[in-house]
Order: C-alpha cells, then sequence, then structure tokens
C-alpha cells in the first residue's frame, strides 16, 4: 500500500498579508474616488433642486435642499427676462464656429510641426508654447480695439475669428501626430501622395480620437466662456447665454433672482451634457494617448 503526499505549498502568510494590504488599498482608493465624485457632484445636485424649487425655498436660510414642491416657475421667470432659445443658439453658433476653425488650423498646423522636418521648426513650437504663457486679459484690450476699428463688436466674426487658432488645441495635436508612425505618411509619398494628400487621407483618419478630444475642449470652454462673450456684445441678438445669465445677477429690487439663475444654469449645462454622453469613449482615448510621446 503506498500513500501520496499533497504536492500543493501550503499558503504562506506572507502571501494572505500581500492580498490583504492589496483590497485595503483598491478599498481605498474606490472610497477615495467615490468621495470625490460625490464632493463634484453636489454643486450640480444643487442646481438642479433649485432650478425645480420656489424662489422663496432657495433664499431660505438655513438652506432647504430638498423643495416642498417641484415648480417651472423659475424656468418661466428666466424665459421671460432674456430669449433663452435665441441665446442659446448664439452659444451654439459661437462654440461650434470656433471647433470647427480650430479642428481646421490647428490641425494643419500640429501636422507641419510634427511631421514635416523645416528649419525653424523647434523655434517656432518653443514660440507657441512661449504664447500659452501669456494671461487672455493681458491681450483683451488691444484685441478689442482692433475688433473695433474693424467694426466687428456685436458680430458673429468679431466673437468667432479671434478664437480660431488656439496654442493648446496645435499642442494636443502635435503630441498625438507623433506617437503615428512615419512608414504611414512614407509609404504614401512614395505612392506619389502629396503633403495635403498625406494629412487628409492618411494622418486624419487616423487621429480621430485627438481631434474628438480637441473639439470636445474647445466646444465646452467657449459655450462655458463668460468674459469675452460679454465685453464683445452688447446686442441680445447677438449675445450667447453664459454673458446673458450674468445679466441676471441683479434686479429692479436689488434681489438676486437665485432660482431663475439656477434655471438657467441647468439649461446651459444640459447640452454639454448630452455632448459628452455621446463622444465620451472616443474623449477617454484620445486624453490617454496625447500624452504617449514627447
Amino acid at each position: 500500500m503506498t500513500t501520496t503526499t499533497s504536492l500543493t505549498p501550503a499558503r504562506t502568510p506572507r502571501t494572505g498579508s500581500a492580498r490583504t494590504a492589496r483590497l485595503l488599498t483598491q478599498s481605498g482608493v474606490v472610497a477615495g474616488l467615490l468621495v470625490f465624485a460625490a464632493l463634484t457632484s453636489f454643486p450640480v445636485l444643487v442646481v438642479v433642486l433649485a432650478a425645480f424649487s420656489p424662489e422663496a425655498e432657495v433664499l431660505s436660510w438655513p438652506p432647504n435642499f430638498i423643495p416642498s414642491r417641484f415648480t417651472l416657475e423659475n424656468f418661466d421667470g428666466l424665459m421671460g427676462r432674456i430669449p433663452v432659445f435665441g441665446q442659446s443658439w448664439n452659444s451654439f453658433v459661437f462654440a461650434a464656429a470656433v471647433t470647427g476653425l480650430s479642428l481646421v488650423f490647428n490641425s494643419l498646423a500640429a501636422y507641419a510641426l510634427a511631421r514635416i522636418q523645416f528649419r525653424g521648426r523647434i523655434a517656432i513650437f518653443t514660440v507657441l508654447i512661449a504664447i500659452m504663457m501669456v494671461p487672455f486679459q493681458a491681450l483683451l484690450v488691444p484685441l478689442y480695439e482692433l475688433i473695433s476699428e474693424i467694426g466687428w463688436v456685436n458680430t458673429y466674426a468679431g466673437l468667432v475669428i479671434p478664437r480660431a487658432a488656439d496654442v493648446a488645441g496645435i499642442f494636443l495635436l502635435r503630441q498625438f501626430f507623433i506617437t503615428l508612425p512615419r512608414d504611414l505618411d512614407s509609404a504614401a509619398r512614395i505612392d506619389g501622395a502629396s503633403e495635403l494628400r498625406v494629412f487628409w487621407s492618411v494622418i486624419l483618419p487616423n487621429a480621430v480620437p485627438a481631434l474628438l478630444t480637441m473639439s470636445l475642449f474647445h466646444f465646452v470652454n467657449n459655450w462655458n466662456d463668460l468674459l469675452w462673450p460679454l465685453i464683445m456684445t452688447s446686442d441680445s441678438s447677438v449675445r450667447p447665454l453664459t454673458a446673458g445669465l450674468a445679466l441676471l445677477t441683479g434686479s429692479a429690487t436689488g434681489v438676486a433672482p437665485y432660482g431663475v439663475m439656477m434655471a438657467g444654469s441647468l439649461v446651459a449645462i444640459l447640452p454639454l451634457v448630452v455632448l459628452y454622453l455621446i463622444v465620451q469613449r472616443r474623449f477617454i482615448e484620445g486624453v490617454a494617448m496625447t500624452g504617449m510621446k514627447g
């Protein structure tokens, strides 16, 4: 009669403690992310609840976060004070036009800096990065004077053209273009493709995640922009929604209509939420890939 012995090694205390430490670490990370998500979501929740609360409860102290009844009177007050749909359309035209022009100019500049070898390329890129350090407020007065002399105040052109190119967008696309294999455009040039053909048929189809990422950044930033539209527009027919909402901070009685402001903020938020839900997967992919290679 023969006896068999188990060849499975006994679990050592070190293995068990390592697994416990890993589980504790993962639990701590998840708990931290949940706390961070709660903190960042709380202001949005306050905006949503205040938008559907009666004005008296919005101004009450101590604050009552859960309204006693849900009402649409804040939205009625908002539409009675500003042309919501017209200014929302202005915001869309402003943000979409800037985004479209930025896609053209930023991608062309990024392609030249990333894929074409020419004298002064590094110097030009260094100057562009240095320009990012200059605050926009420092250029605001001379830029307004220039636009005013052209006659573009209170026009879509005055809002859009100064934003047609962006150094941050050039930098983001350049970083992505560098990650693409050079064999792609080399093979296209061997087949007789011009630089514009290489750019349009080879580089851009492989850069869709980065283009969507830049488009989302530009659209959101220009949709939410307040300072530039507030200075460049005094006519409600071309004023974007953010500038219109800024004028709701006071009324004839001197009391700010906070419920109406929250309703306006909710109206301004919703298109951006829908846009992000549509492109979120490509957006995350583009952000992850733009910094892979310097």
